[in-house]
């Protein structure tokens, strides 16, 4: 297998059209390949400085997650200081965990803070919701986001019978609507309120009316914490 390492844009667009498979850790996808067999080439963006940037609202696709420090809002650094073992947060990289992963540990702080994603595919670079990244798994160039007033996130620290952790997810922005974000199993679900008194019970009713009452107990731990309960 070529592995390529293109050191713009430009270059990495012209190795996905010319069918390199995106790589980052390959801490998802080594064991297929190892079973399935490797590709003929594939690309990593560790050399592309838009997918490697870290701060001023943005964290590069291809940062590795032991990587996520204080220039970030501090529920993306919990998030990623919260998967795996020290081995796989040497390895792992911020796209591979939100765009790659069915746990995607940092999707829920990523959606309460309102974030975006710029993705990168032959034809160039596409700004996309989070809706669309989940849906469609693209190679992300970088998250985007807008600095939260508040934020809060959980995630709980030994499920019982090696069941997938609850992770919940709170924030304010300038505006003053909060946004909550619950991943119970595989699945991620989120919702926004004004910030200004009531509101939770009113998303459990509505967009989290699937949340356990665990998961409840979790959101309303970290709503009450941003507002300074």
């Amino acid at each position: 297998m070529l592995l390529r390492l293109p050191t713009s844009v430009s270059e990495a667009r012209e190795c996905l059209a010319e069918g390199a498979i995106p790589v980052g850790g390959a801490t998802l996808i080594w064991a297929a390949w190892q079973r399935d067999g490797f590709p003929e080439q594939a690309v990593s963006l560790r050399e592309v400085p838009e997918a490697t940037a870290v701060g001023d609202g943005v964290l590069g696709g291809a940062v590795l997650l032991h990587q996520v420090d204080d220039r970030v809002p501090e529920m993306l650094r919990q998030a990623a200081k919260g998967v795996g073992t020290g081995a796989v947060r040497r390895t792992a990289t911020v796209g591979g965990n939100i765009a790659g992963s069915s746990l995607r540990d940092l999707l829920p702080a990523a959606i309460a803070l309102d974030a975006w994603a710029d993705v990168l595919t032959a034809d160039g670079v596409h700004r996309v919701d989070l809706a669309e990244v989940q849906a469609k798994s693209p190679l992300l160039l970088a998250l985007r986001w807008r600095e939260p007033v508040r934020g809060a996130y959980a995630k709980v620290a030994d499920p019982a019978g090696g069941e997938v952790p609850t992770i919940a997810a709170a924030a304010v922005d300038t505006e003053g609507v909060l946004r909550v974000a619950v991943r119970e199993g595989y699945a991620v679900t989120s919702g926004s309120v004004g910030a200004d008194g009531g509101g939770v019970e009113e998303l459990f009713a509505g967009a989290l009316s699937g949340v356990s009452e665990a998961g409840r107990s979790l959101v309303r731990e970290q709503v009450a914490k941003v507002r300074g309960e």
